[in-house]
């Protein structure tokens, strides 16, 4: 389990500091270097205001750190101007509920109500195919971690679709008296197995990736796409996703924007985790 998460840890990095040369390559002017939101946690200081448009910390003793006026001004920065399912409505509805004086609501990168989606590319006994991980920060000692907290790989998903239940199919609850000599019928019924398990049953997708990758039918290749999800600010979803561009509004920006209730939020997160 140490070993995957230090692999993952490493191609990460990779990844961030490949994306981050192609930026340097292609800005010259060095305003639209400070424009860019270059780092995902640059992202949360200046979501917070605790970050100026020249990249310049703010601390609490400066009067600029968590301005409701310049933190205003700043979060219409950190949207992806090009998408048109951000209109203006739904950023001033969400900026008003952010920086509203009875609010006032801020991200923490240190704790729940985020997570990282990382799709990658493996090759899978002789085949290359996409595996997606879903990654989460987790404490330990006096600092943090990311840790793995599940994977969809759509193969498994064949394995373990819903079946509809067969009636015919179950051990008679007298099967004790004969030693449970019936689970021959059982296990050779193959295609129905589903038909034998606890009601509440579900598969895990991570246990199982986890077994055939020590059995090494699994060799990593490279990371496809990064992509972070959050639900920190209450009634609110969004996603951040980073734009290599040549322009002003680049970098790590919101992509993706909408308001939720709790029931909603339950409805998301198995659309995202494809449960």
């Amino acid at each position: 389990m140490r070993a995957v998460l230090f692999l993952f840890l490493f191609m990460l990095a990779g990844f961030n500091t490949l994306k981050s040369q192609i930026v340097d390559d292609i800005l010259g002017d060095e305003s639209m270097f400070y424009a860019e939101t270059k780092q995902v946690n640059q992202f949360f200081r200046r979501f917070n205001n605790e970050e100026g448009p020249d990249g310049v910390r703010y601390y609490k003793r400066d009067k600029e750190y968590h301005n409701p006026v310049s933190r205003k001004k700043y979060l219409e920065m950190l949207f992806d101007s090009r998408n048109g399912a951000l209109t203006e409505s739904i950023r001033n509805l969400f900026i008003e509920d952010i920086v509203n004086a009875d609010t006032n609501l801020f991200l923490n990168f240190h704790t729940n109500g985020w997570f990282a989606e990382v799709k990658t590319r493996f090759v899978y006994k002789g085949n290359e195919t996409p595996v997606t991980f879903f990654l989460e920060l987790e404490q330990e000692n006096m600092g943090y971690k990311w840790v793995i907290t599940n994977v969809y790989f759509e193969p498994y998903a064949e394995i373990f679709v819903d079946q509809k239940i067969d009636s015919t199919k179950f051990l008679h609850p007298l099967s004790h008296e004969i030693d449970f000599m019936n689970l021959i019928r059982v296990f050779n019924d193959q295609k129905y197995i589903d038909n034998y398990t606890i009601k509440s049953f579900q598969a895990d997708f991570l246990t199982l990736f986890l077994y055939e990758f020590k059995q090494g039918y699994f060799q990593f290749k490279y990371v496809e796409d990064l992509k972070f999800h959050f639900f920190q600010i209450p009634g609110w979803y969004f996603e951040v996703e980073q734009f290599v561009r040549a322009d002003y509004n680049s970098g790590w920006l919101i992509s993706k924007l909408t308001k939720i209730s709790e029931e909603e939020k339950s409805i998301l997160l198995k659309y995202i985790y494809h449960n």
